[in-house]
């Protein structure tokens, strides 16, 4: 792996050469990891760099504490706006200039980056750190996780993408229930509704996490990150439009080493050892 890769400030940043994980860990318990610009920063140079480093094979996000993140640290913004003087205060305008090379880079970049991004949820996972929740490819959480948009009982509009990927993930009156209601959903009720793949007892959520990042790093990476830029573009696209992408990532996982490989298990009638080759 490349030695580019940095830890910040509430952010521990780990690549594991051996396996091809890469973990990414919210450490700032002591806010609930509620997410600071540093934090965000360092997460879209952590999975911007793993998007182009051969090496990874699959992103575990988790956090440490009892909370996986209870969203932007608003707080702390609120807080340096107001050290600045009512003459220096931002402008009219500064969160929409501010978002898209924030939060609204960092949710994409989940989304698109081709590998595999397994997150673990523990405790409260609020605003953006639903948002995270969602746009992972795999998400596991403790069977009393609580996801919550908290953006109407706080007399604002959501962001970070959640009235775009809420919808696609549960349907959209269960994505009004969460939006306009405030209603908070239990891990146990966010599998049911689809919104995480697995719930499991909190004392197995570690294991859990681990186990599904590690099966998904050693599998055929190029076929995988493929067939998640096809899920992500699919639903957007038409058929026409699908079958042609589709026969494009056909032609590029053909041409892979672990597809060898794969072809060859099969014939000898053994399990693959894919390479992400």
């Amino acid at each position: 792996m490349t030695d580019a890769y940095r830890s910040a400030p509430g952010l521990r940043v780990e690549p594991d050469p051996e396996s091809g994980l890469l973990r990414l860990t919210l450490d700032r318990a002591g806010k609930r990891n509620a997410l600071d610009d540093g934090m965000v920063a360092g997460l879209i140079e952590a999975l911007d760099t793993a998007g182009r480093d051969e090496a990874v094979r699959a992103v575990l996000l988790a956090a440490d504490g009892p909370h996986f993140c209870t969203g932007a640290d608003i707080v702390q913004r609120n807080a340096a706006d107001e050290t600045q003087g009512e003459g220096r205060r931002p402008r009219v305008g500064s969160i929409q200039r501010r978002l898209p090379s924030q939060a609204h880079r960092l949710i994409p970049l989940l989304l698109t980056v081709q590998v595999p991004v397994v997150c673990a949820v523990r405790g409260w996972a609020a605003g953006i750190g639903l948002a995270l929740a969602l746009a992972s490819d795999v998400t596991v959480a403790a069977d009393d996780a609580r996801f919550w948009a908290p953006f109407a009982a706080r007399g604002f509009t959501p962001d970070s993408g959640v009235t775009w990927l809420l919808p696609r993930r549960v349907g959209e009156v269960r994505a009004r229930r969460m939006l306009l209601l405030g209603e908070t959903v239990d891990g146990k009720t966010a599998q049911e509704w689809g919104l995480i793949e697995r719930a499991v007892p909190g004392t197995g959520l570690e294991t859990a996490a681990e186990e599904l990042a590690h099966r998904l790093a050693a599998g055929p990476t190029v076929a995988l990150g493929l067939t998640k830029w096809l899920l992500h573009n699919g639903g957007s696209a038409t058929l026409e439009q699908q079958l042609r992408d589709e026969a494009f990532a056909m032609e590029l996982s053909s041409r892979s080493r672990d597809f060898r490989e794969g072809m060859a298990a099969f014939a000898a009638k053994r399990p693959a050892d894919f390479q992400g080759r």
